[in-house]
């Protein structure tokens, strides 16, 4: 297995053996113990010279890449200390340009004259020659083959210049501690070392793209490029796309960057300035302001940030009431807040501007505690109190302190926070502070008295930066690996490999100093953002936030002038006015319990349907009642649901499905047990023979089928021409529960209505009436008959009382409460749930009772009150009746014959009398014969029958 070369590296300050890390190798590695030397005939027959040659290169560049220390030599040293840092960390980090330039001649010539050596000594029979040789044999088949082990990348630091961004004087140093702290782990990049070529680019575009061109033309070939300041990186990300190249920036926080489409290929661990807004954002939501203002300076990274701020309020819905920008004077633009009523303020501008702002916020009064503030947080602690009279700000000191009491800043944190939290390199954010500021002394910085070179605070960034690289060219080689291809496959023109480095740095996420590093789609930096507030002339931290994690740590140390959160909008607050909640709970609970009993009680209706118990009460209107229960309950639950959880614009929706509900679920319970009092008024006042007549289930669905065709047809007219609306009723103005001069209540409350509400509500409570008052008059008249065929007419007639005393109870006191919701919903849930619990109790609880007594079928007493029959007995008992009505027909057919015989017998005794006697006996003889055959035919159905008996009796007699 090929291990890293990192024997030349320093091992890091904090990481010490005793504190996680570990030493990299101090020596050459250890072999197994080595073999017999073997005699001299055998290498020279089994050997040729140039093979010892090739082997003796191969084991030589092997044990010089582990053991042999480099040397490193650089001449150049300015009188600048930052390039005397250069030199120093040079010596320790990476090799020379010097010693890359004749490499290759100083490794042809020390082979050479290892070779040689070997020879003469195995000449000489020396025994270290040989062991010499039995090594460089033993490593042959390791390092036969091998190619380089370094990957190359570009680093571009801004270094010196007149104007701009000089960080690379602090970023740099941070990028090579990153580089040895890399090198020196065994578990990343193995058999591989991770070197750095940078320049200076003085933070000047032109100057930046020679140098990227520079490292891109001249070898090695670079896997990656290293770049700070907006503007050189926005020049080489926008370039390296061609060359297939990732662009990490450790320093640019230009929003312009963020674009993906100009560059498709750029990374970068330094926060955008738009880092800021979903922090913004955050705050907004969790203090309910959903209307602000913004305040702007006119330049180009205010304006880039303001696009994107009202991009994230667009989306989360928050509306931005004005939008005010300036050049240098800001007083017209305060102004124009104070006329648009702006409560809550982004400002974004320097911070000489800054000073002027709140200025003029103190002149309008746009301070205090109806008033929030958004600043950005990378001002100095003192800064509204500062420079005043240079700057010609006519405000005291004392009336910006004033101003400035309360307002809110962000600022993203390039400093991990937790300063005991190992990061992946083994150190703390601490550790990493000290290594660094002991680089900067040796640099000739006065790291003791503060003084700090530039980029300090982006050192982090930096270091972390090279950790990225890092920890994507070892995914990057993993994927490679099976396919069998390497990075140092990579060229410029390979996209193959490039899409996987891209792919791999997207998905980096880690620990670093600078705190969690990980990129977002635009392959910005996702890092926390730090939130402080200014009270009695201090900035206290108020928490952080992560947007990768949506997380926002809230230390809840806020303090607000007035006691209490400003509003973002004045006076009038609009309360819609809900259902309680509790309340709602307890009757949803009820209503879902008495829609499971019903199911059961159908179940049991099924399963018993064979019972007498259940068969004469009528299944399938106890099925529709039942059915109709479940609606009602349903309906119940709508009355409850409001603004709470429906939307306005789909309140018609719930209003229309309240009413549909509500009336066909009291044309299908009430119906049911309407048709059932019919039926037991038919059977006692129609003839007996049609009584007796068993009722078809269809002519039961129809009566109730009828109900709900009226029902359908009045709702269908009122949705279509009239439909019900969502009407909002607005109470009188109500003082706030906490004392506030600039806030008030308004309450509202919904119902619905439509334009004719008064006439339609007319036409189906009559309709409804009448059929409730008919049903009572029915059940009056029939409320102490008893029938056999319907057992359970009584309790019926018992249901329909209490549905007619709560309905024309129930409806008027709502029309009079309708403006108090709980009472309302309350009088109206409780009815309906009363109603169907106590019909469902009426009808049922005696037939669950009879089945539970009587598992099995029972014969019926004489009261005609049996409990049932098991299925034989019922099969058997259909079949007598059938039998019964066939036996009554034939004695009707004998009694008719007989009484044609009886007719003429009379005749013939009258012809008798006559004197024609012989002629009639033999009619009267021929006639009895005719019927005693007719007779006969039918004794196989009456043999065992009183008919059949009386027959003969009167047949023997006559005869």
């Amino acid at each position: 297995m090929r291990k890293a070369n990192n024997d030349s590296m320093s091992p890091p300050r904090a990481m010490t053996p005793g504190a996680g890390g570990r030493e990299p190798p101090a020596g050459p590695m250890r072999h197994h113990a080595p073999l017999n030397p073997p005699s001299t005939l055998y290498f020279i027959k089994k050997s040729t010279l140039i093979r010892l040659y090739v082997y003796s290169l191969c084991a030589i560049s092997y044990l010089r890449n582990v053991s042999l220390p480099r040397i490193r030599v650089n001449f150049n040293f300015p009188k600048r200390p930052l390039v005397k840092l250069k030199a120093a960390v040079n010596v320790k980090l990476r090799t020379s340009m010097l010693y890359s330039d004749f490499r290759w001649l100083v490794k042809a010539l020390e082979q050479l004259f290892v070779v040689a050596k070997c020879v003469v000594c195995v000449a000489r029979r020396r025994t270290y020659g040989w062991v010499t040789l039995v090594l460089l044999l033993q490593y042959c088949s390791f390092s036969e083959g091998k190619r380089d082990d370094d990957l190359h990348i570009g680093g571009i630091f801004p270094m010196e210049g007149e104007g701009g961004w000089q960080g690379g004087q602090a970023c740099k140093p941070a990028a090579e501690l990153a580089l040895a702290d890399v090198n020196a782990r065994s578990d990343l990049l193995s058999g591989f070392k991770l070197l750095l070529h940078s320049n200076d680019s003085k933070c000047e575009p032109g100057l930046g793209a020679s140098v990227m061109y520079n490292l891109l033309y001249n070898p090695p070939q670079k896997l990656l490029l290293l770049a700070g300041c907006s503007t050189v990186c926005t020049t080489v990300a926008e370039a390296a796309k061609m060359w297939n190249l990732m662009v990490l920036c450790y320093g640019a926080s230009s929003p312009a960057l963020s674009d993906r489409a100009r560059f498709p290929t750029l990374f970068r661990t330094h926060p955008s300035a738009t880092v800021h807004n979903p922090t913004r954002i955050k705050l907004m939501q969790k203090f309910g302001w959903s209307r602000i203002a913004i305040l702007q300076q006119a330049e180009e990274v205010f304006i880039s940030t303001v696009e994107d701020l009202e991009a994230h309020c667009k989306k989360t819905g928050i509306e931005i009431v004005t939008r005010q920008s300036f050049l240098s004077d800001p007083s017209d633009a305060v102004r124009n807040l104070r006329r648009q009523d702006a409560r809550v303020i982004v400002g974004l501008f320097y911070v000489v501007a800054a000073r002027r702002v709140l200025c003029e916020v103190y002149k309008h009064k746009l301070y205090g505690k109806s008033y929030v503030w958004f600043f950005i947080g990378w001002y100095e602690d003192n800064w509204f109190e500062t420079n005043l009279e240079r700057e010609g700000v006519d405000c005291t000191a004392e009336q910006m302190r004033e101003a400035a009491e309360g307002h809110l800043t962000t600022e993203a944190l390039m400093w991990n926070q937790n300063a005991n939290q190992t990061t992946i390199s083994g150190m703390t954010s601490e550790d990493f502070r000290s290594r660094l500021n002991e680089a900067l002394r040796e640099a000739g910085y006065d790291i003791d008295r503060e003084k700090f070179p530039e980029g300090y605070q982006e050192a982090p960034l930096a270091y972390d930066a090279v950790w990225a690289v890092a920890l994507a060219f070892n995914k990057t080689m993993e994927k490679l690996q099976k396919s069998g291809l390497s990075l140092k496959n990579f060229t410029y023109t390979n996209k193959k490999i490039a899409d996987d480095i891209y792919e791999a740095i997207n998905s980096t996420s880690f620990l670093g100093v600078s705190g969690l590093v990980a990129f977002s789609s635009q392959g910005d930096r996702i890092a926390l953002t730090q939130i402080e507030q200014l009270y009695d002339n201090h900035y206290v931290k108020l928490g952080y936030y992560d947007t990768q994690a949506d997380n926002l740590t809230w230390l809840e140390r806020e303090r607000w002038v007035g006691g209490k959160v400003p509003p973002d909008r004045t006076v009038v607050v609009n309360e819609l006015r809900t259902v309680s909640l509790p309340l709602f709970a307890c009757m949803t609970a009820l209503c879902i319990a008495g829609i499971l009993a019903a199911i059961a009680l159908i179940v049991f209706n099924i399963m018993h349907r064979h019972r007498r118990v259940i068969q004469w009460s009528h299944p399938a209107c106890n099925t529709v009642m039942l059915c109709g229960c479940c609606v009602c309950f349903g309906s119940a639950i709508a009355l409850g649901v409001d603004g709470r959880w429906v939307l306005p614009q789909h309140f018609s929706g719930l209003c229309a499905a309240r009413a549909w509900l509500l009336a066909m679920g009291f044309s299908m319970a009430y119906g049911a047990m309407f048709t059932k009092v019919w039926r037991v008024h038919r059977h006692t006042t129609k003839p007996k023979v049609e009584s007796k007549k068993r009722m078809h289930g269809w002519k039961l669905y129809t009566m109730v089928g009828g109900l709900l065709i009226v029902d359908v047809a009045i709702l269908t007219a009122w949705q279509i021409r009239d439909p019900l609306q969502r009407r909002v009723e607005i109470f009188p103005l109500e003082a706030p529960r906490h004392h506030d001069d600039d806030v008030h209540i308004r309450p509202e409350l919904e119902h619905c209505e439509s334009e004719h509400n008064a006439v339609w509500l007319g036409v189906m409570y009559g309709y409804k009436g009448l059929v409730l008052v008919f049903g009572l008059f029915l059940a009056y008249e029939t409320r102490s008959v008893k029938v056999r065929s319907i057992n359970d007419s009584r309790y019926v007639g018992m249901s329909i009382y209490n549905v007619v005393v709560l309905c024309l109870i129930t409806a008027p006191v709502t029309l009079v409460i309708a403006s108090q919701q709980d009472a309302a919903f309350a009088f109206v849930s409780l009815a309906i749930v009363f109603c169907c619990f106590l019909s469902m109790a009426l009808i049922f609880i005696p037939k669950v009772i009879e089945v539970i007594r009587h598992p099995t079928e029972r014969a019926e007493s004489g009261r005609g009150s049996g409990s049932g029959s098991a299925p034989a007995d019922e099969e058997r008992y259909r079949e007598l009746v059938k039998e019964n009505e066939e036996l009554q027909k034939l004695i009707a057919q004998k009694e008719e014959r007989i009484r044609v015989l009886k007719q003429k017998l009379a005749e013939r005794e009258a012809a008798a009398a006559d004197g024609v006697t012989q002629g009639t006996g033999g009619g009267v003889i021929a006639d009895m014969a005719t019927a005693t055959s007719d007779y006969g035919t039918s004794t196989n159905y009456t043999r065992s029958s009183r008919a059949s008996v009386s027959d003969l009796d009167f047949s023997e007699s006559y005869l």
